[in-house]
């Protein structure tokens, strides 16, 4: 059984919650309380499986509070809150601190809504379960990367060399801690993290604020360009093309692939088409088996692939099937793939 806390000040939805999982062989309610004060000394020692969180809670608001037990003893959360709505900040801080899934709710009509939505709130917990969330790192801050002169001479701005990199569940810290520690003019970097439309934009937003490198969604045409980090728009697949010596980005529609759009083989796939093997391919933390497939092809024409170690991952998933698939030259911590970033470009 998946034990299931609640903290929320709607007694309407504890209430239907209670009734929700009720009705599931696989969770279990062992308690819940309308604000964190309350649930904070109850949490500890009772050490449920997973958290179902509001935001807005007298005393002590949602984010803060998970934010406490992220640094204390991180259990696997999923937001439910009115302020989670499809590309709003409190979803980002939300996943920025650790939690697992964000639901949006609605401020009217709750009780209808999550007996509408009992499916999707109830996989989101099973999914979460299996997670191992850990503390954020602190970021470092825009302008504080190393600069290019200590990192062993890298190349000149004109060197093309493209890094490819995708996750999933966990990676919005991991992409976080790696990315504030890459320099300015560090090569261009092609991202596909699984997130709803509308989200990117932001998420993007809130890295260039905090990176020496620029980070803006991805669009169609795009060039490859130093200290440039492309992250591919929710609800559409990235590519990349080669033309006249120089990478440009394909930001396209289509069908999901591996249940996701944007999909991380959709990427490494046309990466593989296009591109020597001066470049790097990266598998971070994430569930099922998206990318491993593109990453063996590219591995087997010679390009650099990393997978992120099993230890350092919240979902060992995709890492997991890639090495599985001999489709994997190093695998790596969180903590070490920036240097691994820095060491390739730093190659000749």
């Amino acid at each position: 059984m998946i034990r299931v806390y609640v903290v929320d000040d709607s007694a309407v939805v504890r209430q239907t919650l209670q009734h929700l999982l009720q009705g599931d062989a696989e969770l279990e309610l062992v308690g819940s309380a309308p604000n964190p004060l309350i649930a904070g000394p109850i949490i500890r020692k009772l050490r449920p499986d997973v958290l179902l969180l509001d935001i807005e809670m007298p005393g002590m608001d949602g984010l803060t509070f998970l934010r406490q037990i992220m640094e204390e003893m991180p259990i696997p959360t999923v937001i439910c809150s009115t302020l989670t709505a499809d590309g709003s900040s409190a979803a980002l801080e939300a996943l920025a601190a650790g939690a697992v899934a964000v639901v949006g709710k609605p401020r009217l009509g709750l009780r209808q809504f999550l007996e509408d939505s009992r499916r999707e709130l109830l996989q989101a917990l099973k999914t979460a379960a299996r997670a191992r969330p850990r503390a954020a790192a602190a970021p470092a801050g825009r302008g504080v990367a190393p600069p290019a002169a200590a990192l062993g001479g890298l190349h000149s701005l004109s060197v093309n060399k493209p890094v490819f990199i995708g996750s999933s569940t966990g990676g919005t810290q991991a992409l976080e801690l790696i990315l504030t520690a890459m320099p300015g003019d560090a090569p261009c970097i092609a991202i596909v993290q699984h997130m709803p439309e509308k989200f990117t934009a932001m998420y993007a937003q809130r890295l260039d604020g905090i990176c020496a490198m620029h980070v803006r969604e991805a669009r169609d045409g795009d060039r490859f360009e130093r200290g440039l980090v492309l992250i591919a728009p929710g609800g559409r697949h990235l590519q990349v093309r080669k033309a006249g010596g120089q990478y440009y980005a394909v930001v396209a529609d289509g069908p999901p692939v591996n249940r996701h759009k944007p999909s991380v083989d959709v990427l490494f796939r046309s990466a593989a088409s296009c591109v020597g093997r001066d470049a790097l391919a990266i598998l971070l933390t994430g569930m099922g088996d998206d990318g491993a497939r593109g990453m063996k092809l590219l591995h087997d024409q010679g390009v650099r692939t990393l997978a992120q170690d099993e230890e350092s991952c919240v979902v060992f998933g995709m890492p997991k099937e890639a090495i599985q698939l001999g489709a994997v030259d190093a695998v790596v911590p969180i903590t070490r793939v920036a240097e691994a970033i820095r060491a390739f470009d730093a190659r000749a």
